[in-house]
């Protein structure tokens, strides 16, 4: 089945029945709707922005086990999330990037204790294993980080995890659900609920923002795959629903490869709050992060706090010789993280488990709660499970841990310092439709490899709509260098709109819209 939003409406219009509805296009909808489609389902996903719009395109950008999970003694989600680590490494070859870490130590005793304590990650892996664990000398610590702070510098530790591009996972993950057979939805948010006489619901209200025509459509469940904004979908549910998760904020900066000349991330296990810092080379950037901040409401662009970008830079100061200022950040990117309400409101963030849970309207909503991006397909195959369980669906066995995502290449040789890497096996398609058109080889920023023919691609096979949808999330240059995709908006809009069919209202509509988004990942002195 063709990725084509048109088709998608006229499906929706010809078929009122579905199996399961899923509100939430972020990494777990996305998986429910794999999962679900592929055990032959009928399904439908509706997001209310675009893919990956919220926090599923701004996070850390590791596979991982969790080593801090590991320190609080959560062994289960490490020992679940190592396992699914492995079956992304498999099944998303494209995107699964084995990336070394390296800890610095600054005692003597450090080395020994860190390379004991990740030798049990290593134990956890198993036969999905990356590497060993192993302990490194002060000099080879400095030659694999060249820029590390050598003062008092003891010894290191050398680990391995996972990397990846969550907004193209989450875009290829939308593709292969379609591959499936499901349905998927941009731009289409859920409005309300239908209910039978008992008050169970039958049917979801929504509107396509793209014409603004209204929806009913009826199905047997609904799946609320919303993340932060869960409290939101089930207030429409019942208004007296009550907080189910509460947000936490995570931040990162981004920084030129000169504060990290090397291939090797940088992990601190304990800041000066008792916090965990990466330092990781990311599309030939560095992003350094995160934090973890308790805060009150929830929005799509998330506004980084004073104290944040503060914590990031005098950490980064500490551990590297060359010490990055406010000046040096190319972009500020935050996300919101939805952590099951805590009981004791005096429980801090880091506290609070990242495993995840499924909760049941008395209307018969499933909502998922908390989780993250390495275990979503084991979040999405619970989802399933629980609904087979409580008779809403019939048995059909789970096969997305062998289903290969889409753009997913045989070859264990990706090359990461290519741009285009991360379209896998579409790299073909767009280098013949590069060399169909001299204008379509034109950069989109003299600074950066995108060339225009990545723009007709998103339009055409990658249901992007609009110019943040290209430069945020089919290509990552607003969180690369976002005055760079400040500047590149003008041109994208054009191509777009002769694309799509626009006129220049929309054109100018579109680059004042992204202008002033731009600017809120761009810090001032």
């Amino acid at each position: 089945m063709k990725f084509d939003r048109s088709l998608a409406i006229e499906q929706i219009r010809e078929n009122q029945d579905w199996d399961v509805i899923i509100i939430g296009g972020g990494a777990t909808g996305l998986g429910v709707a794999v999962d679900a489609s592929s055990r032959g389902f009928k399904t439908l996903l509706l997001e209310s922005h675009d893919f990956a719009k919220g926090t599923s395109s701004r996070s850390t950008k590791l596979v991982h086990g969790g080593v801090r999970y590991m320190a609080n003694g959560d062994i289960g989600l490490v020992r679940e999330a190592l396992k699914e680590r492995g079956i992304l490494s498999k099944n998303a070859s494209h995107l699964f990037k084995k990336q070394e870490f390296v800890i610095p130590n600054y005692t003597w005793w450090g080395g020994w204790y860190y390379k004991f304590g990740l030798s049990v990650y290593d134990f956890l892996s198993g036969k999905l294993s990356l590497g060993k664990t192993r302990y490194i000398s002060r000099t080879q610590t400095i030659e694999a980080i060249p820029t590390i702070n050598q003062a008092k510098l003891s010894s290191g530790v050398v680990y391995y995890d996972g990397q990846f591009d969550d907004a193209r996972l989450a875009l290829n993950l939308a593709q292969t659900a379609v591959e499936q057979g499901a349905v998927v939805l941009n731009y289409f948010p859920v409005t309300g609920f239908e209910k039978d006489k008992a008050g169970k619901v039958i049917g979801v209200k929504g509107i396509d923002k793209e014409c603004g025509a209204s929806f009913l459509i009826h199905t047997k469940t609904v799946v609320n795959a919303t993340g932060v904004f869960t409290n939101d979908v089930m207030s429409l549910d019942n208004p007296d629903s009550g907080k189910m998760i509460v947000p936490s904020q995570g931040i990162h900066l981004v920084l030129d490869r000169k504060f990290l000349p090397t291939d090797q991330a940088l992990m601190i296990p304990k800041t000066s709050d008792g916090r965990v810092l990466f330092a990781v080379p990311w599309h030939n950037k560095v992003i350094v992060g995160t934090t973890d901040t308790l805060i009150e409401s929830t929005s799509y662009e998330p506004k980084p706090l004073e104290e944040e970008v503060k914590f990031i830079l005098d950490t980064a100061r500490r551990f590297l010789s060359i010490a990055p200022t406010k000046a040096d950040v190319k972009s500020v990117f935050s996300g919101l993280r939805p952590l099951a309400a805590p009981s004791d409101k005096n429980q801090k963030t880091k506290e609070i488990s990242r495993s995840h849970k499924i909760v049941m309207s008395d209307s018969g909503i499933l909502t998922m709660i908390g989780g993250k991006w390495t275990t979503y397909r084991k979040m999405a195959e619970d989802i399933i499970d629980k609904l087979i369980s409580l008779k809403k669906l019939p048995y059909r066995t789970c096969r997305s841990a062998e289903i290969a995502i889409h753009g997913n290449v045989n070859s264990p040789h990706v090359d990461f310092n290519d741009p285009y890497y991360v379209y896998g096996s579409d790299q073909k398609e767009l280098k013949s439709l590069r060399q169909s058109n001299n204008h379509y080889q034109k950069k989109l920023h003299p600074d950066h490899e995108y060339c225009m023919e990545v723009v007709v691609f998103a339009v055409q096979n990658e249901m992007a709509l609009h110019v943040e949808d290209v430069l945020a999330r089919r290509t990552r240059l607003l969180f690369l260098d976002a005055k760079a995709a400040k500047s590149s908006a003008l041109k994208v809009a054009e191509m777009m709109a002769e694309l799509l069919h626009k006129d220049r209202d929309w054109i100018e509509q579109e680059v004042e819209y992204f202008s002033k988004l731009a600017d809120g990942y761009i810090l001032t002195n």
